[in-house]
């Protein structure tokens, strides 16, 4: 037997040290394969369903295999899920002396300097942030590591967070005071001594994109990559290879310029002037911009004179502040990084704005309720994406349990540019069979009708009433949640949550807590939530999640796969959607003890010739059409 069969195979070490370890051939199969990749310096796109292990399966071999390993996920909490618990039972497991760490994105990190300053910043007058500023300086005088998921009790979209850690705009690098106490510093040195590393897609596509314009490399080099949950990359190396310049940045500089005047012992008053200039600037377009959150073609801010003097007007005024702060170069190293964070500003903006690369970027703004974001995205990472995969390391593993349409893998592949790959499906030990129905309710309108909402909100009822509860319902759009939720606080006794409501962590938590409750959300709830047990026990999904076309970027994208010739929609719509379809869908099964019932209430699954595509890519669940089933499968009773 190999070394990773003595490990996960029939009473391999695993099977004996660890309590509920389940042999499973699926696991072994995907050890193997990613062996095979690191060994032969190859690339492997494999997709393993849930329940198949594949956390162990590429850990197993990554710490056996003896190379510099980095393995990057979709989410800072599985970031430490890996590294607190999954790793540590492996390398124990082992009886090696792998060295691990774990690197998060600056914003992870306490800074030091911008502690000290902080009260400075007027954003912390308020009594409350004081508060909060006061715990933060009480555990940094404690903390080893100075990662801000230690102070769990300050939730992590609190305001107190950006005025103690930095961005890549307002770091003073070897500058800054603090700098050999650093706990980003740290955390980089112990990445680059370290055998395994634990980082995140965001700091690996922010770590490209930051080669890219010449700045050092964050990441240290490695034998091989292993991407989980690889069906978000795409999205997330999308915005890290483009430009933005947001309102936040805008207003963040402004707000360390302030602080810093606020601490000059020489005060100059054009800085105060010009900053809070900028700081008017900004609010001004914002407001220009319209009250609704969206998301805009550049072509409408283009067509509107009023826009585009306001435009000018926010790159004039962020001109004087450079030419404010560059007649004071050399008198204080933070004014000196404000005006270096104001011409980086101040060229992406002229990048946005400027009609240079049309044919290969899509220019796009989007409003939130308080800021906007003006930017510029490739409509294709693939060439971007090789050239980082070439030049960082040799062995390359891409996983997920949603990568492959139908066992093809050519979508995902295409998205980032991998011509020669392994390829490899595993599916789910799980006997879906008897723990899951799938449920598709009869005389359901088309999804665009302006009914449909209420006539799947009724057909729902009476299922909540037969599974006490225990739902998800998930939406494609806001306005169909609220909807939703309207209708059933007058119509079911069950504790109703609703995205929005409360941080997601915190719904999370009420909702496995309560044990019969129904948490109403749309697309952050479909990937990325483990809900073991009955807690969970009926997930509805409303429609078919294809992306809206009303998009600017998406638009952009289908407009160019037309111009080759190609069905925009076969091409990239469709396969989106299935992938979609398959995350929300797999929100229901976690575990073998596991019971549910799935329900979709799109009919175009059912009468449109594309349907079959969404339903031989789902899981193997018993599927009814008949509302009796469902009851009857929640009694107990063989469906």
């Amino acid at each position: 037997m190999s070394p990773i069969d003595d490990i996960l195979g029939e009473g391999g070490e695993l099977e004996q040290r660890i309590a509920g370890f389940r042999v499973r051939s699926q696991q072994l199969e995907m050890a193997h394969a990613v062996d095979d990749a690191l060994k032969s310096a190859g690339t492997l796109v494999c997709e393993a369903g849930t329940g198949t292990g594949k956390t162990f399966a590429y850990l197993v071999p990554a710490l056996l295999s003896g190379l510099k390993v980095i393995i990057s996920t979709g989410t800072k909490n599985l970031q430490d899920q890996l590294f607190n618990r999954d790793l540590p039972r492996i390398r124990d497991s082992l009886g090696q002396s792998v060295s691990a760490a774990l690197l998060k994105g600056r914003a992870n990190y306490l800074c030091l300097h911008r502690m000290d300053s902080a009260e400075f910043d007027r954003r912390a007058a308020s009594p409350k942030t004081m508060e909060l500023l006061a715990q933060v300086r009480e555990w940094g005088r404690k903390t080893r590591r100075g990662d801000i998921a230690e102070l769990t009790m300050i939730p992590e979209d609190a305001p107190i967070w950006p005025l103690v850690t930095s961005t890549i705009d307002n770091c003073l690098g070897q500058a800054c005071p603090d700098y050999s106490k650093c706990f980003l510093v740290e955390a980089r040195r112990n990445a680059q001594e370290a055998d395994v590393v634990i980082i995140n897609h965001h700091l690996l596509c922010a770590d490209f994109s930051l080669k890219d314009e010449g700045f050092g490399e964050l990441l240290p080099m490695a034998d091989a990559f292993i991407i989980d949950e690889a069906h978000q990359l795409p999205a997330v190396a999308n915005n890290f290879f483009g430009t933005s310049v947001s309102a936040r940045q805008l207003q963040e500089l402004c707000r360390d310029i302030l602080t810093i005047y606020s601490q000059m012992k020489m005060k100059q008053s054009e800085v105060q002037e010009v900053a809070n200039a900028l700081d008017k600037s900004v609010r001004d377009f914002r407001l220009l911009l319209g009250l609704d959150e969206r998301r805009g073609a550049w072509e409408e801010l283009a067509a509107d004179s009023h826009h585009l003097k306001a435009l000018e007007q926010l790159h004039e005024k962020l001109a004087d502040v450079i030419e404010v702060l560059e007649a004071l170069k050399g008198t204080d190293e933070s004014l000196d990084a404000c005006c270096e964070r104001a011409g980086q500003l101040s060229r992406h903006l002229d990048l946005i704005t400027s009609d240079e690369d049309a044919d290969s970027n899509v220019r796009w703004f989007e409003t939130t309720r308080l800021g906007f974001r003006l930017a510029q995205t490739p409509l294709e990472i693939a060439e971007a994406f090789q050239k980082q995969m070439q030049s960082h390391a040799n062995a390359w593993i891409f996983t997920s349990a949603t990568l492959a349409v139908g066992g093809d893998f050519s979508h995902f592949c295409s998205q980032l540019g991998i011509k020669e790959s392994e390829t490899a499906c595993w599916d789910s030990p799980f006997d879906y069979r008897k723990q899951a129905l799938w449920y598709v309710p009869e005389g359901l309108p088309e999804p665009s009708h302006e009914s449909f909402v209420e006539k799947l909100v009724e057909s729902v009822i009476p299922l909540l009433e037969a599974s006490k509860g225990r739902a998800f319902l998930l939406f494609t759009s806001y306005r169909a949640l609220y909807r939703a939720s309207e209708m059933l606080e007058e119509k079911i006794d069950y504790p109703l949550l609703v995205q929005g409501s409360a941080p997601k962590g915190e719904l999370l938590d009420r909702f496995r807590e309560l044990g019969n409750a129904v948490l109403l959300a749309t697309s952050s709830f479909w990937e990325g939530v483990d809900v073991q047990g009955e807690a969970l026990s009926l997930v509805v999904i409303d429609k078919l999640p294809f992306a809206s076309p009303g998009d600017p970027v998406m638009q952009a994208r289908l407009d160019a796969i037309k111009k080759r010739g190609l069905n925009p929609f076969m091409q990239y719509q469709l396969p989106q959607a299935v992938i979609s379809l398959k995350q929300g869908a797999g929100r229901l099964i976690r575990g073998v003890e596991d019971r549910g019932v799935l329900v979709t209430g799109d009919m175009r699954m059912l009468n449109r010739p594309y349907g079959k595509i969404f339903i031989d890519a789902m899981p193997s669940f018993s599927r009814t059409r008949q509302q009796q089933d469902v009851e009857q499968f929640f009694s107990g009773e063989s469906a």
